[in-house]
């Protein structure tokens, strides 16, 4: 499945170098050197070099020497050919597409709701769950979320509970 993996910034000293937005876990795979980016509008591009400055990714492509041509390149989305069934570095890894469409149930099997979105905070994870009343935030924790069966688009949910509702 084609994943939108980054988009490329602002050129970066006069050699062909753009600052990279990242938007991937996986940034160290996906933008090796040699590894193949499309976009939608300029074609592949080789990934020739990779380098962190103050934090900042950079990059470089083969093909794209110098300042004005990887200006011409700014804003362009990546994309990445990404398995999103290939197993996690743990058991506990799941990409966001495996989520979303997911069926929430209680503890007790009764249906709670779909997983609709993934809201991706800085603190962790939380799960937007739609039911036929409200939509709920679930924080994307094994204390209120501790089973997860991808193979069968289900997981148990245990929501907060606010004045002895569940919310």
């Amino acid at each position: 499945m084609k994943l939108n993996v980054g988009r490329i910034g602002k050129a970066h000293g006069i050699l062909g170098e753009a600052t990279i937005e990242v938007r991937t876990d996986e940034a160290e795979d996906r933008f090796a050197i040699g590894a193949v980016l499309e976009t939608e509008s300029h074609g592949n591009l080789t990934v020739a070099s990779a380098r962190v400055h103050n934090g900042i990714l950079l990059l470089s492509f083969d093909g794209v020497e110098d300042r004005n041509a990887i200006e011409g390149l700014r804003n362009e989305l990546l994309y990445a050919d990404v398995d999103i069934d290939a197993p996690g570095l743990d058991e506990d890894d799941y990409h966001v597409l495996q989520l979303i469409g997911c069926k929430a149930y209680l503890v007790d099997g009764d249906e709670f709701g779909e997983v609709t979105e993934v809201l991706n905070l800085p603190g962790q994870d939380v799960l937007v769950i739609k039911s036929e009343s409200a939509e709920t935030l679930i924080p994307f924790v094994r204390q209120l979320v501790p089973i997860v069966d991808i193979k069968a688009r289900r997981m148990t949910v245990i929501p907060p509970v606010i004045e002895g509702e569940i919310k």
